[in-house]
């Protein structure tokens, strides 16, 4: 890996890092360009394989498709598992199964690095309330900057060192590695991604005879030659059909007036302003 592929793939990852200010937040950022999916795009045009680059970035984003950050809590750091995982399974001529399993152990890494970098940037926030009560606004600006270069150092430096000075020695690796152990790592890369689809579907399920629609699609789609948008409208059409199938008789709320029946038999009308009467 050239020199330059290794600073332009830290740059990106600085950039797609949490809790970095440039790209309108964490909105592209953290959840825009350092999401694994768009992080094997950028290495893959780093790289001059994009196939490759987006192969890896499907397979790393399967793992992490469930996980969500609430607040500053970050459970795993994807962005740090992108933006080394991909790039040194593709220089070392791995597949998306040498991506994956790069990619766990560094986002969990990247999760003590994160919080480490969290404690010394809380310093420059108390440092800029100080300027704050002074009405010093070029102080507050300086601690922003400064806060923020904390991210950039860590971010920025270790994944193009990283990149560069590992990128023969991950070739080694897997050039050393039994044909046993590549399998292992193969069928984990596999089991992987379906950890991360179950853990998805366990927030979104809220009943559990929903689990039978996510096995309708999963054999429709595998026993079907189908496509994956002819997929998406056969979804949106079957998530309508139920939605009206029960909620379709509800009376709507602010509407003309209605009635309905009480447990007495009498019958109640609701005027325009929301009040009952008999």
């Amino acid at each position: 890996m050239a020199i330059w592929q290794a600073l332009s793939i830290g740059f990106f990852a600085y950039l797609g890092r949490n809790q970095v200010p440039w790209l309108f937040g964490t909105t592209g950022g953290w959840y825009g360009i350092g999401r694994p999916l768009v992080a094997g795009l950028i290495c893959g045009i780093i790289l001059g394989d994009i196939q490759a680059g987006v192969l890896c970035g499907i397979a790393v984003q399967a793992i992490f498709i469930g996980q969500i950050t609430p607040g500053g809590a970050v459970p795993s750091d994807l962005n740090l598992a992108a933006y080394i995982g991909i790039p040194l399974a593709i220089v070392a001529g791995g597949n998306a199964e040498t991506a994956v399993a790069f990619a766990v152990p560094l986002g969990a890494l990247g999760v003590a690095l994160h919080n480490f970098t969290m404690t010394v940037q809380a310093g420059f926030a108390h440092r800029a309330d100080k300027y704050a009560e002074k009405a010093d606004a070029k102080g507050v600006r300086q601690s922003n900057i400064l806060g923020t270069s904390v991210s950039f150092v860590e971010r920025f430096t270790i994944v193009a060192l990283t990149c560069y000075f590992g990128a023969p020695f991950a070739q080694q690796l897997l050039s050393a590695l039994p044909a046993g152990v590549l399998s292992f790592l193969e069928v984990g890369g596999r089991m992987l991604p379906a950890l991360g689809f179950a853990i998805l579907l366990k927030q979104i399920i809220d009943e559990k005879w929903m689990i039978s629609l996510f096995v309708f699609g999963w054999v429709f789609a595998s026993s079907f030659d189908i496509t994956t948008t002819a997929l998406v409208f056969i979804a949106i059409a079957l998530s309508l059909i139920y939605v009206l199938a029960r909620y379709g008789n509800t009376p709507p709320n602010g509407g003309d007036g209605g009635q309905m029946a009480s447990s007495t038999g009498t019958t109640v009308y609701e005027d325009e302003e929301g009040n009952y009467e008999e």
